[in-house]
């Protein structure tokens, strides 16, 4: 691609500022609830810091290759999933018909991520308008925490679909305004400020009495625990939290590749975003373990942990209200940086696939994220009978997402990388720019395991839906 053709692409489809601005929003496309609610209780549960090893070297051997692809594309056709691959295939080929079933992946998970963003932000405004109670009580005193009923909260459906419906609106909003005035505006000061209540969260709650049997638990390296635990099942749930936690498979990565600087090789941005994923992983842990287990509550994963189990914790900690507004604004800033990334990801599909204006595309897609997100709503409620193996509506799009769509567009990703775009291709546009290179004796590993490996995570998490 020459400079000019180059030049005249990145003014026509708009770029980051700033190599921050990359690697923090395609950081922020990462990292999410799943960080706070399923990766600490995993790694306590089987076996700590012997877990996490194992985790990183996943991390390392799949998560990484799969989101170095993904940016490598991305970058490469200056296109989002809808139109990558025709950009790049060789003519006559028909690596571009998998764009349909990629193209669906940020459109289910907004279906269901929307109305969970939806109940933090509840949450979220709850205590912080319990705040002003600090002024007519002593900010230390333990309780005085608004009463919250999760079940409460999910039964209604007006008010679910209300706070679901200021997410989404906030989240085409953001987009509206572009990649550099919104997208890059709004995500970057919130994932700055996620750290930095992250970091203060984790410091306090390692203050409290008996924080170190917390810390102990999660990062111990246990290995009788993982031996308990299975070898074979530790390391599945490690390969599935490498490849769940970055989501990759869907083509938002793909679309924030697209907005990304030639300056700097992949590899070494990649290794960034990933560090960064997985900095937030280890230290929500660190937040969460020693809270509960100083409180004498157990550290459930799931909804309940984040809407049950932390409000007890918050009613009988010092400064709990204080501490529980802040970490409700640090889950919403997580949540809501991923909703506005996927939603980038969806609209730029929408505006490459028919030609339409960043505008329309916005107004089209917000109305559509919106219905698609109703059923979640009514699933706890009013379609609340609607279930499929015992599963209910959100457990159903979640299965559709995690278990079918993410695998499979990785496994297609792997696939085109090493057969359809080629890997000496490929490997070019990894190397251009400043930076650590991808080496040429990789090869093999890129066109035969990992592909293997990712086969081998689909066909597990059906056997382990299914069969156990």
């Amino acid at each position: 691609m020459t400079d000019t053709k180059e030049n005249f692409q990145n003014k026509a489809r708009g770029m980051f500022s700033s190599r921050l601005s990359f690697i923090l929003i395609s950081a922020g496309c990462a990292i999410g609830l799943g960080n706070v609610w399923r990766f600490p209780y995993i790694a306590g549960h089987n076996g700590g810091a012997a877990f996490v090893l194992v985790y990183l070297l996943c991390l390392l051997l799949l998560g990484l290759p799969c989101l170095a692809m993904e940016l490598a594309i991305g970058r490469a056709s200056r296109k989002s999933v809808t139109r990558a691959f025709e950009e790049l295939e060789a003519p006559g080929s028909r690596w571009h018909l998998f764009k349909y079933l990629m193209s669906l992946g940020p459109y289910v998970l907004m279906a269901y991520y929307t109305v969970i963003t939806g109940w933090i932000l509840y949450y979220c405004w709850s205590f912080l308008a319990a705040l002003p109670r600090l002024i007519s009580q002593d900010a230390a005193s333990s309780g005085g925490i608004p009463e919250l009923s999760f079940a409460g909260v999910i039964s209604s459906p007006g008010l679910s679909l209300g706070f679901m419906i200021a997410v989404v609106f906030f989240g085409g909003l953001v987009c509206f305004c572009g990649i550099k005035k919104g997208v890059e505006r709004f995500t970057r000061p919130m994932l700055v400020m996620l750290l930095v209540l992250l970091t203060a969260m984790a410091l306090y709650s390692l203050s409290l009495p008996g924080a170190m049997e917390g810390v102990k638990y999660y990062l111990y390296p246990d290995f009788g625990k993982m031996q308990e635990a299975g070898i074979i099942n530790v390391i599945w749930d490690a390969l599935n939290q490498a490849f769940f936690t970055l989501s990759v498979g869907q083509g938002c990565l793909l679309a924030i590749g697209s907005y990304s600087s030639r300056k700097r090789t992949i590899l070494g941005e990649s290794l960034w975003i990933v560090g960064t994923d997985t900095f937030v992983a280890l230290m929500a842990g660190l937040i969460i373990f020693p809270a509960c287990i100083s409180m004498g509550l157990k550290p459930d994963a799931g909804p309940s942990l984040l809407f049950s189990t932390m409000l007890s914790v918050f009613a009988k900690m010092e400064y709990g209200l204080l501490v529980g507004a802040a970490f409700f604004v640090f889950m919403f800033f997580a949540a809501i940086t991923t909703v506005i990334t996927v939603f980038e990801s969806a609209l730029a599909g929408y505006a490459d696939l028919f030609g339409s204006s960043r505008r329309k595309s916005v107004v089209i897609n917000t109305l559509l994220i919106m219905l698609l997100s109703v059923p979640c709503v009514l699933g706890f409620n009013v379609w609340s009978d609607v279930t499929l193996m015992n599963w209910n509506i959100l457990e159903i799009e979640d299965f559709i997402e995690s278990n079918n769509i993410l695998p499979i567009g990785s496994l297609i990703l792997a696939l085109f990388v090493a057969y359809g775009w080629g890997f000496s291709r490929f490997r070019e546009e990894m190397n251009t720019g400043e930076g650590p290179k991808l080496p040429a004796w990789l090869a093999p590993y890129f066109r035969y395991v990992i592909p293997l490996i990712i086969a081998t995570v689909f066909i597990l998490g059906y056997c382990d839906k299914f069969l156990t």
